[in-house]
């Protein structure tokens, strides 16, 4: 009875984790799709490209919050149905894999960064808070979101490990850590050539809308 208590809290973790919140609040805003313009990723901080302060920042704690609410539902009513930390940090990755793979949009996500902060929030404040002060740290003094998120990501699981002990919630934090640091192969690569944005960098505008100007002018 524990395991279908723990499927089901599973895939409503991925099912949160497929709403992609940079695709959804575009829309509602009237905002051009995240996955047409700049990195192509949908997330905040290519939202941000767009030159949209609030649809970015929206962007951002939606997607946080699609990964600290299974993750505190679980620990918080968990218990009565057999489900305990470590059940709390599998369903967190699956929201996790959900925004990477979201079954809503035809599993294009994003690179699950603003999500990976939630769920580690909710699994441990403490642990959250060190992740996203390592994050900071590196934007602040480097100002790419790539650079900070991948190095957070290797943090992670050494902090877990190092204060909290091992167990299932240090394989699932290793796990997240592993597939956003994969997600992140075409930013290193560009990272490595010199040709990464940096954050808060408008995007350029498609090569499309760049041409029709160009085609009216030749018309007249």
């Amino acid at each position: 009875m524990d395991t279908m208590y723990a499927a089901v809290a599973v895939l409503g973790g991925y099912l949160i984790g497929s709403l992609s919140f940079a695709v959804i609040i575009s829309r509602l805003m009237g905002l051009s799709d995240p996955r047409t313009y700049g990195s192509g990723n949908p997330g905040a901080t290519n939202v941000l490209r767009s030159g949209n302060r609030k649809a970015a920042a929206l962007t951002l704690v939606f997607d946080a919050l699609k990964g600290y609410v299974p993750v505190v539902l679980v620990l918080l009513y968990g218990e009565r149905f057999g489900l305990g930390e470590g059940a709390a940090a599998v369903v967190g990755l699956a929201a996790f894999i959900g925004h990477l793979f979201p079954v809503f949009f035809r599993f294009q996500g994003g690179k699950g960064v603003a999500t990976a902060a939630g769920v580690l929030l909710g699994i441990n404040p403490w642990l959250g808070l060190a992740t996203l002060l390592t994050w900071l740290i590196i934007a602040v003094f480097f100002r790419y979101s790539s650079l900070a998120s991948i190095i957070a990501a290797v943090f992670a699981p050494f902090y877990q490990l190092l204060i909290w002990g091992a167990g299932p919630v240090l394989g699932a934090i290793l796990f997240m850590s592993l597939l956003l640091i994969w997600r992140h192969a075409p930013n290193i690569r560009k990272l490595i050539a010199g040709q990464e944005s940096k954050i808060g960098q408008r995007a350029a505008p498609p090569a499309g809308a760049a041409a029709r100007p160009s085609t009216r002018t030749k018309g007249h």
